[in-house]
C-alpha cells in the first residue's frame, strides 16, 4: 500500500503531462494558412496572376529601382515580390483578408525581401497609395470603375496595369496577353482641357482651346482672326505633342511637358527650333 501511495501521484502527474501535450499538439503542429484558388474575398475571388503575365505587366510599366509600386488586392503578394526581386522596385501590397495578408508577409520573408516589400492589411479605398509611381491590380470591373476617378487624380505619368479587366471608357494605352490571360496598361494623363495661350512664336501669342477625353486630346489655335486646327494631337502622361498648319502652309510641330498650369516645349518648323511657353489665361 505504501508503494502504491508513492507511485500513484507519479503516475497521475505523468498522465496529466501526456494529456496536456496531446491537446496542445494540434496548435503547435497545425499547418499554416494556405489560400485556395477561387476562394471568396471582399467583393472578389482569389485567382493568382500567372507569373508570365506578371512579367509582361511590369515590363509594360517599365518598372525599375526608381519606382514605388502599390499592388491593390495583393493576395499572396506575388506581384509585389516580383516587382522587388526582378525589377528592384520598392513595393507595397494592400490586402483586405488578414489571413491572406499574413500569408503574403510570410512569402515576402521567405524571399528575403522584407526591406523592399511591405504588405498592409487594409481596404484599398481607405489606404493612401498616392505616392505610387506604378499601380497594379486584379479586381473586378465595378471596382476598377470605382477606382478610376482616384487613379485619374494621381500624378500625371503614373503607370497603371490591370489583370483581366479594363477601365470602361478609359481606353488602355497597351494590351498584353499570356496564354489565356490578358492585362491592360494606362498612363495617367495630365488634365489639360480648356483655354491656353502660347507665347514665344514670331507673330505674337496664339490662343488655344483644348478638348480632352482621358488621354485623347484635340483643339484649335487662333491668332489674328485666323484659326488653325490641331493635328495628330497626343497626350501621354505629362507629355504633349501636336501639329498645326499656318496660312502659309508651314507645318509646325510642338512637343512639350505639362507642369500644372504651364506647358513648356519647342515648336519645330522649317528646321527652326523655337522655345515656347503655354499658360492658362
Amino acid at each position: 500500500m505504501k508503494v502504491l501511495r508513492v507511485l500513484l501521484p507519479i503516475l497521475l502527474t505523468s498522465w496529466l503531462n501526456l494529456a496536456c501535450s496531446s491537446t496542445a499538439a494540434p496548435a503547435t503542429g497545425a499547418s499554416a494558412y494556405e489560400p485556395v484558388r477561387g476562394q471568396a474575398g471582399k467583393d472578389v475571388i482569389w485567382i493568382p496572376t500567372p507569373e508570365g503575365l506578371i512579367d509582361k505587366m511590369l515590363t509594360a510599366a517599365k518598372v525599375s529601382d526608381q519606382d514605388k509600386l502599390f499592388d491593390l488586392g495583393a493576395g499572396d503578394g506575388i506581384i509585389a515580390i516580383t516587382a522587388a526581386r526582378k525589377y528592384g522596385a520598392q513595393a507595397v501590397g494592400i490586402e483586405y483578408n488578414p489571413d491572406m495578408a499574413q500569408f503574403a508577409r510570410r512569402k515576402v520573408a521567405e524571399a528575403g525581401l522584407t526591406n523592399k516589400v511591405r504588405i498592409i492589411t487594409g481596404d484599398i479605398f481607405q489606404e493612401d497609395f498616392s505616392s505610387a509611381s506604378v499601380v497594379t491590380l486584379y479586381l473586378m470591373p465595378h471596382l476598377n470603375l470605382k477606382l478610376r476617378p482616384i487613379l485619374l487624380k494621381m500624378k500625371p505619368g503614373t503607370r497603371v496595369v490591370s489583370h483581366a479587366f479594363t477601365m470602361g471608357e478609359w481606353e488602355p494605352d497597351e494590351t498584353m496577353s499570356h496564354q489565356h490571360s490578358q492585362a491592360f496598361f494606362w498612363v495617367v494623363p495630365a488634365q489639360i482641357e480648356g483655354a491656353w495661350v502660347m507665347t514665344g512664336l514670331e507673330g505674337g501669342p496664339m490662343r488655344m482651346s483644348l478638348s480632352q477625353t482621358f488621354q485623347n486630346i484635340g483643339g484649335i489655335l487662333t491668332r489674328g482672326g485666323q484659326t488653325h486646327a490641331m493635328v495628330g494631337a497626343r497626350l501621354r502622361g505629362d507629355e504633349v505633342k501636336f501639329q498645326f498648319i499656318t496660312q502659309d502652309r508651314k507645318v509646325h510641330a510642338f512637343s512639350g511637358r505639362v507642369e500644372g498650369r504651364r506647358i513648356t516645349g519647342t515648336v519645330v518648323s522649317d528646321f527652326m527650333h523655337t522655345p515656347v511657353e503655354i499658360t492658362r489665361p
